[in-house]
Formats: structure tokens, C-alpha cells, sequence
């Protein structure tokens, strides 16, 4: 049986959507999973360990050819601009079982749904998902990473992790930088598919406090080793919580809306829009509650 991952990643849409479904993957025999990726400018198609079918577009027909060239038996779909109507579509013609991802509450066709924020309300699918279709919810997908550091030991040796998205397509990494005490040490992650980085690397090379991470593979490491944590209020927030790091998350996209509204709720740290005088005071108040 083929499994057929369909997600994008680009400095436009981030790296989310390729990362949580190489999560998932790993759920499934490696040889039987593949991936059907555009080639989009920023993409992570490179670090895709399985078979990779580069689609000129979002139309259902790249689909259906792949699923009938490779026999397809599952469809996992992680995309904003592969809708109901694609979906309806690919099963009509292929009878394939389709899981989709969804964290906006949108209408789908498929017979398992999947959303693994924290903060995600099944009860919100009623009339958006057919009756027979089996919502999970709630459930986060962790990196692997994530799971074996949390069994080791570390010395707390950074201040600050701070990473808002592989992308940063909000470009708020300078300005968050540049608002933070200069006595802290930072540990900055960010990815080639940022399309700010070399602004970014220009700026950090005067900076002896900041270390600048690109493309890291110890993420897991550098937030276990980090006494409080800047983030953007997107997945990374699972993460975050499942490691025990005290944190800020600050709302960097609409479709995050839900989660800073679940963090807040929880009590945790956020604020819902860049502003620097609300983030250094949201900052000091953090610091002086776990005493940083």
C-alpha cells in the first residue's frame, strides 16, 4: 500500500505544513510513503527522506495521475489551497482514503480528519466533514528530537531561544533582537528559506551576545538548554509546552489566532500583534514571574 503525502513549503507559505506530515510519516513503513511537493522558492523539498514528485500545481488531476501511477491507498492532504471540492474530486475518481489536516475549521471530504492543535474544538467540524469521517483532535505531533532530549540532563547556558518560524514571514526576528537587553545571550534560529536572513546575518555579526542558527538540527538542544523561549504562537508552541520551557508567543499570522486565544486561556504569555513597547513589557513581567 502507497501512502501519498500532498504539502507545500516556501518562504510564502513556511515550513509548517512539509514538517508536521514528515511527523506523521514516520507512523508509516518508509518504503511505502511518498511526497508530492511544487517547487516553490524557500522549499524544504530537499529534506524529504522519501521518494519526491515534484506537481506543476494545486489542480486535483496531479493528484489523481499519482495516486494511479504509484496505487495509491491513502492520500494525506496538508494544504490551504487544496479545498473540498479538489478533495471530493480525488475521491470520486480514485476511491483513495483521505486524511486532511486542518487547523482553520474548514469544509473537507475525507474520511479522517486531523488537527493536532492543542487548542482544537471537534465540535466545530459539525456539518463540515462528512458523518462517517473520524476527527481527531487535540492530539500534537512532536518531533522525535523533541522526545529523546526531554530524557537528558542539560545546564541552562542561554537566556533566550528565539525563533519566529522558519520563514519569519512576519520579519520579526531583527526587531525583537534589537528590543531585548543586550546583556541576555540569544540563541536565534532561523532556515534558508527565510527570505530576510542575510539582513539577519548582517545584523547579528556585531552582535557578540547572539548566535544565529541556520538550518540547526539540535533545535530540541538549544530550547533545552534556554531558561525561556520567543516563538512565534504556531506549532512550535506544542514543543515548547511538551519541554517545560517558560515562554512568550506572539501571534504572527491570522491562522493563529486560536491558539493564542488557548495559550492566554492557560495563562501563558502572548501578545496578538508585534508592538515593542507591549512586547518589552510583556517581557518584564514574564522575566520577574519565573524570576529570570
Amino acid at each position: 500500500m502507497s501512502i501519498l503525502f500532498r504539502c507545500d513549503s516556501s518562504s510564502v507559505l513556511g515550513l509548517g505544513h512539509v514538517m508536521r506530515c514528515l511527523v506523521l510519516s514516520k507512523e508509516y513503513p518508509k518504503k511505502a510513503v511518498h511526497f508530492a511537493c511544487r517547487n516553490l522558492e524557500g522549499n524544504i523539498n530537499s529534506q524529504i527522506p522519501y521518494p519526491l514528485h515534484v506537481v506543476p500545481s494545486n489542480e486535483p488531476e496531479e493528484i489523481i495521475k499519482l495516486i494511479s501511477a504509484l496505487h495509491v491507498k491513502m492520500l494525506i492532504i496538508d494544504h490551504y489551497g487544496i479545498n473540498y471540492e479538489a478533495e471530493r474530486k480525488i475521491k470520486e475518481k480514485t476511491g483513495v482514503k483521505i486524511l486532511a489536516f486542518d487547523d482553520t475549521y474548514e469544509k473537507h471530504c475525507c474520511d479522517t480528519l486531523r488537527n493536532p492543535n492543542l487548542c482544537a474544538d471537534a465540535s466545530r467540524y459539525k456539518g463540515l466533514v462528512p458523518s462517517y469521517c473520524e476527527l481527531q483532535c487535540g492530539i500534537p505531533l512532536i518531533r522525535e528530537e523533541f522526545y529523546r532530549e526531554k530524557k537528558i540532563k542539560r545546564e541552562k547556558i542561554s537566556d533566550i531561544f528565539l525563533a519566529m518560524g522558519g520563514t519569519d514571514s512576519a520579519n520579526l526576528t531583527t526587531p525583537i533582537l534589537k528590543a531585548l537587553p543586550k546583556t541576555l545571550h540569544v540563541n536565534v534560529l532561523s532556515t534558508n528559506a527565510n527570505a530576510n536572513l542575510e539582513a539577519l546575518k548582517t545584523y547579528v555579526k556585531t552582535k557578540p551576545n547572539v548566535s544565529l542558527h541556520v538550518n540547526t538540527k539540535e533545535v530540541a538542544k538549544l530550547l533545552h538548554q534556554s531558561r525561556f523561549a520567543i516563538i512565534s504562537a504556531s506549532t512550535l508552541a506544542h514543543e515548547v509546552l511538551f519541554m517545560d520551557v517558560p515562554f512568550l508567543a506572539i501571534k504572527t499570522a491570522d491562522n493563529q489566532a486560536d491558539m493564542v486565544a488557548y495559550l492566554q486561556a492557560q495563562g501563558y504569555r502572548t501578545i496578538d500583534r508585534w508592538d515593542e513597547a507591549l512586547f518589552e513589557h510583556t517581557l518584564r513581567s514574564s522575566f520577574a514571574h519565573w524570576h529570570l
